[in-house]
């Protein structure tokens, strides 16, 4: 299971990891409560619980649910936010900071992998970044150049590993790939045989802190004296939610009838950009292909969108079957850089976010991260990663731009519903926004014709929800909740949620 209606290429195996039935013992305290299984969540707990912290890990679904099993798995020491960018936003020092981060991250996952035999098909792979026209070479050039200032092991080649017709390209050497269904699981064995405890269906509904935290969730009462929230982005209503947007990306793994996989990583220049890989999994071979990206609820059909990753596919490969499609959410922070620390306003709750499309890397550096700063120990990220900086101009514009938008998305909507009049023009598989008898609902027909009524208000911030063709999902466009046909909760920031409406009379 994972958090949409399509099926990723690792859920099959994600779904062969099942939680020890620990037992909460009334009364016991934890050193840290780690909310959300994914690759955060995963990596903090085990590194928390080898250093001795007492530690439970609570998790809404299940391991992998979120983001984490919907991944394309890319391990570069090149970030969606290029270091020519940190350098300006930040400085040149930030920048060689960043991209030391970037290795660092690729080693502590190696290993991982090595003390506790995780057989996830980790490798070293080169990577490839290649211009096709004159502004992406201008672009290209930047990249390169203020990637070399930073430390990373780039340069210029005339090849690259697709049949792609390109201008100018470079290649990046220790990139990594893995599979990463079998490294969670195999984080998740660790954490459990380290004297861990993982909750699973377990949602965190509310936090109340004073000398400890008290957790309220679906298992009952957990104590602990530090709370990670893991979950992707924080919940409830949090500076965090104006400094990053959510947005999707949508993926393929395709089996190719003339067999030619790259061996390598690969990434254009379009905006947004396409990306390529190859991935075994139980003796098979897949081309991984993703793009196509955009904000979260702003596209009325997102079913397009994996059609046009499709066309794209088959235009540039021989395909013999398109196996697996989906898509996934990630948040872009405002300044470009992730928020990993202390939640604002709190000493003892820490979270990681804002990782653009670098979420294994960058939430596996979280865990190291956070693991020191609880730990007491010194770590030369803290004070760029925390989430409490204040930087006026870094990321100013892009604050505007993406809050104006949630400022529209919160009140234009609310008035510009389409009318129906009953809901027999609904065919199956559709839905619709609705205006009934003056009440706003959002409404959805499945393939049998039970109809399914719900407030379309997100219970996070009072947003209005837009429908999400392609998993079957209703999205939030301000600040990237999502809900299943039945209302309920698939992955914060809220703790609940869409309520139903009775259409009793109506029908």
């Amino acid at each position: 299971m994972r958090d949409g209606n399509l099926k990723s290429i690792w859920e099959e195996e994600l779904s062969a990891f099942k939680p020890r039935q620990a037992v909460l013992m009334e009364g016991e305290i934890y050193d840290v409560l780690i909310v959300g299984g994914g690759i955060t969540g995963l990596t903090t707990a085990l590194l928390l619980q080898q250093s001795g912290r007492r530690c439970v890990l609570a998790e809404a679904k299940s391991i992998g649910f979120g983001t984490s099993g919907g991944t394309t798995a890319h391990l570069n020491t090149i970030l969606d936010t290029p270091y020519y960018e940190i350098a300006s936003k930040f400085s040149k020092e930030d920048a060689n900071l960043v991209a030391g981060a970037t290795k660092e991250a690729i080693q502590l996952i190696q290993d991982l992998v090595k003390e506790y035999n995780i057989a996830c098909d980790f490798e070293y792979k080169p990577g490839y970044l290649f211009a096709q026209n004159d502004d992406e070479v201008k672009e290209l050039d930047k990249i390169v150049s203020s990637a070399l200032d930073a430390g990373v092991d780039i340069s210029y080649t005339n090849e690259i590993p697709l049949a792609f017709d390109f201008v100018k390209a470079c290649r990046l050497e220790r990139q990594a790939q893995l599979d990463i269904a079998r490294y969670l699981v195999g984080l998740a064995n660790a954490f459990e045989n380290n004297g861990g405890i993982i909750l699973d269906n377990c949602l965190v509904k509310s936090i109340d802190s004073i000398s400890n935290h008290v957790a309220d969730t679906g298992r009952g009462s957990i104590t602990a004296r530090a709370v990670v929230y893991a979950t992707h982005i924080p919940p409830g209503i949090n500076i965090l939610h104006l400094r990053c947007a959510p947005y999707r990306s949508y993926a393929a793994a395709v089996t190719l009838s003339d067999g030619k996989y790259p061996d390598a990583l690969i990434y254009d220049l379009k905006e947004p950009y396409h990306y390529f890989r190859s991935q075994n999994i139980a003796g098979k071979t897949y081309l991984v292909a993703g793009g196509f990206d955009h904000k979260t609820g702003h596209k009325d059909n997102t079913e397009a969108s994996l059609l046009e990753l499709e066309a794209y596919i088959r235009e540039h490969f021989s395909v013999a079957a398109i196996d697996y499609k989906w898509s996934s959410q990630y948040y872009v922070p405002a300044d470009g850089l992730p928020y990993v620390g202390r939640l604002p306003g709190h000493d003892t709750i820490f979270t990681a976010t804002g990782f653009n499309g670098n979420g294994i890397l960058l939430g596996s550096l979280s865990g190291r991260i956070i693991t020191d700063i609880i730990n007491g120990r010194e770590t030369e990220y803290e004070k760029l990663f925390d989430p409490n900086r204040i930087k006026p101009i870094a990321g100013f514009a892009a604050f505007v731009k993406e809050n104006a938008d949630v400022v529209s998305q919160f009140i234009g909507k609310r008035f510009s519903y389409e009318e129906i009049s009953s809901l027999v023009s609904l065919a199956p598989g559709q839905a619709i926004l609705a205006d009934l008898d003056g009440k706003k609902v959002a409404i959805y027909k499945d393939g049998q014709g039970k109809v399914f009524a719900l407030d379309p208000v997100c219970p996070h911030a009072k947003c209005i929800v837009a429908w999400n063709s392609a998993e079957k999902t209703w999205d939030c466009p301000c600040h990237g909740g999502r809900y299943a046909i039945d209302g309920s909760l698939l992955t914060g920031p809220a703790t609940k949620g869409l309520q139903p409406v009775d259409l009793t009379s109506t029908q």
